[in-house]
C-alpha cells in the first residue's frame, strides 16, 4: 500500500471501524463455474493488489460466493503480497449453504437445507451462524472477521436467536463488528431493535 492514500477512510456507521471508500467487492472472484462473469485466481489477485496499492484496505465477500473460493482468494492475496492482517478490513456474510461443487449456486436449490449434509449449514440459527463463521475463518486463514454480516433475513429463526448468536461471536473475538445486507428496512429495524434490548 502506498504511504499516500488515494482513497478516503470513513467510520462504518456509529462504529469505530474505519473502512476505505470505495470498498472492494469480491463477488466476482472465484470460479467461472459458479457464474460466467467470475474471475479465476490470478486476475482476482491482481485486482486486489491494484486496489491495495491505491489505498483500498477493505474487501467485502460472502461465504457463498463461488462456494468459498472468494474467501480463499483473499487469504491467498494476503499471503502472496505479505499483507499484515491488521492492515486490512475483511467483511464477509452468511445465510446460504456452501456446497463442495463450485459450479452449484446453493441458493437456487429448493430444500437444500433439508439434505443431511446441509442441515444447520444455512439460515440464521445459532448453529448455522457459528458453523458459517468457523468455515469462513478457515477459508480466510485468519483468527477473526472484521465485519460479519447476515446476508438475508431468516423468516424461520427468531430475531432474538440470530442477534444473540451474533453478539456472542463478537464477545468471543471471532467477529469484531456485525452488520446486515439484502433485507427490507423493517426487517433490519426489527433486528436492530432486538439487539438494543
Amino acid at each position: 500500500m502506498s504511504t499516500t492514500a488515494t482513497v478516503e477512510y470513513r467510520t462504518l456507521g456509529k462504529a469505530g471501524l474505519r473502512v476505505s471508500v470505495p470498498i472492494l467487492g469480491a463477488m466476482s472472484y472465484g470460479t467461472p463455474k459458479w457464474a460466467p462473469w467470475v474471475l479465476e485466481e490470478e486476475p482476482s489477485l491482481e485486482i486486489m493488489k491494484a486496489a491495495w496499492d491505491l489505498g483500498i484496505n477493505t474487501i467485502d465477500t460472502a461465504n457463498v460466493y463461488s462456494n468459498g473460493e472468494s474467501e480463499r482468494f483473499i487469504a491467498k492475496f494476503l499471503k502472496k503480497y505479505n499483507i499484515p492482517r491488521h492492515q486490512i478490513v475483511i467483511a464477509t456474510k452468511c445465510y446460504s449453504a456452501v456446497v463442495n461443487d463450485p459450479s452449484i449456486q446453493s441458493f437456487t436449490i429448493p430444500g437444500i437445507e433439508d439434505l443431511p449434509e446441509y442441515v444447520n449449514q444455512s439460515g440464521l440459527s445459532r448453529a448455522a451462524i457459528f458453523n458459517a463463521v468457523d468455515a469462513s475463518l478457515a477459508r480466510l486463514e485468519t483468527s477473526y472477521i472484521d465485519l460479519f454480516q447476515i446476508h438475508r433475513f431468516d423468516r424461520v429463526v427468531t430475531p432474538e436467536e440470530t442477534m444473540k448468536a451474533l453478539h456472542d461471536l463478537v464477545q468471543s473475538g471471532k467477529v469484531r463488528y456485525i452488520g446486515a445486507s439484502s433485507m427490507r428496512c423493517w426487517q433490519f429495524a426489527m433486528l436492530n431493535d432486538v439487539a438494543a434490548k
